[in-house]
C-alpha cells in the first residue's frame, strides 16, 4: 500500500534530501574519489573540493527530478555505503 504525502510534506521531505542527502552521498564520493585519483595529496584535495560541488548540484537536481521521496532517499543513500567503505578501505590499505 503505497502512501500519499500531502504536498507541503512532499516538497520538504525532498529538500532535506536534497540537503541531507545530497551532502551524505558527496562525501562518500569525495572520499572514494580521493582514495583512487593517481595524484598528489594536494592535487587530489584541489580537484575533490572542485569536484564535490559538482556532485551536490548533480544530487540536487536527481532529488527533485525523481519526485518520489522514497526513491530519492534510497537512491542518494544506497550508493553512499559501498562508495564509503571502498573509500575508507582504500585510503587505511596505502
Amino acid at each position: 500500500m503505497h502512501m500519499t504525502l500531502p504536498y507541503p510534506a512532499r516538497i520538504a521531505l525532498l529538500i532535506l534530501a536534497a540537503i541531507i542527502g545530497g551532502y551524505v552521498f558527496t562525501s562518500a564520493a569525495m572520499i572514494f574519489f580521493s582514495a583512487i585519483l593517481p595524484m598528489s595529496r594536494t592535487g587530489v584535495l584541489v580537484m575533490t573540493a572542485l569536484l564535490s560541488f559538482v556532485v551536490y548540484c548533480a544530487a540536487i537536481i536527481w532529488v527533485f527530478a525523481v519526485r518520489d521521496v522514497g526513491r530519492a532517499w534510497l537512491g542518494l543513500l544506497l550508493p553512499s555505503i559501498p562508495m564509503l567503505v571502498i573509500g575508507i578501505w582504500l585510503t587505511e590499505t596505502v
